[in-house]
C-alpha cells in the first residue's frame, strides 16, 4: 500500500485519520521535515508527502517535486483533497513500476530510456525488447531463440538481424558508458549476468 507522509501538518493528519478506513492509502505523520530528510529506511520512492515547507525537503536526494503535494489553494474540499492525493499516487506508482534496475543500470520503459550516473541513451522498442528478454531469463540465448522470440522469425530463415541489433546496442551502450560487458556473449549464445 502506498504511503502518503504528513510532514508537519497536523490538521491535515487529524482529519485523513478520521476517515482512514476509507482511504486506499496508508498515511504516516511526521513531527517535521528534518524527521523525513534525516531518516534513510523510510520508503518514499512511490510515496507523496504533504509539507507546509516543501523546500526542505528537495534537501533528500529521493525527494523531487514528483513526491511532493503542494497544497497552495487552501481551503480545500475534502473530495477535491483526495481526488488530488490519488491522482498524484497513481502517476508515481505508474512511474515506479516502468522503471527496472538491470546491473546498476535504470531502463525506464516508458521514456525508453537506459541510464546510469547522469547518462542516459535513447533505445529503441527492439533493444528494449532484447534487454528484457536477456535479462528476464538469465540463460544463454543463441540466434535462432532470439528470432524466434523477439522478432517472431521462424528458425530456419537466414539473417542477421539478431547479430546486427545486438552489435548496435553492445556499441551504444560501450560508447555512452564505457561497458563492454552488458551484453556477453557465448558459444552457446548472448545473455545478460
Amino acid at each position: 500500500m502506498q504511503k502518503v507522509f504528513i510532514v508537519n501538518f497536523n490538521s491535515l493528519y487529524e482529519i485523513l485519520e478520521e476517515i482512514k478506513e476509507n482511504l486506499f492509502f496508508k498515511i504516516v505523520k511526521l513531527e517535521n521535515e528534518i524527521d523525513l530528510i534525516n531518516n534513510s529506511d523510510l520508503d518514499i520512492m512511490d510515496s507523496l508527502i504533504i509539507s507546509k515547507n516543501n523546500h526542505k525537503l528537495l534537501l533528500h536526494k529521493k525527494i523531487t517535486d514528483k513526491n511532493i503535494l503542494n497544497l497552495n489553494d487552501l481551503p480545500l474540499v475534502l473530495t477535491k483533497l483526495l481526488q488530488l492525493i490519488n491522482i498524484k499516487l497513481m502517476k508515481l506508482k505508474f512511474n515506479h513500476q516502468s522503471k527496472i534496475n538491470i546491473n546498476g543500470y535504470e531502463l525506464n520503459i516508458n521514456s525508453k530510456v537506459f541510464s546510469k550516473n547522469d547518462l542516459n541513451l535513447k533505445l529503441t522498442e527492439k533493444e528494449i525488447e532484447i534487454i528484457l528478454y536477456l535479462y528476464n531469463t538469465k540463460t544463454k540465448h543463441d540466434v535462432a531463440d532470439l528470432q524466434k522470440h523477439i522478432w517472431h522469425y521462424s528458425t530456419n530463415i537466414e539473417t542477421h538481424t539478431v547479430e546486427t541489433h545486438i552489435y548496435r546496442l553492445r556499441k551504444k551502450i560501450s560508447d555512452l558508458f564505457k561497458d563492454e560487458n552488458f551484453i556477453l556473449s557465448h558459444k552457446n549464445g548472448y545473455f545478460i549476468e
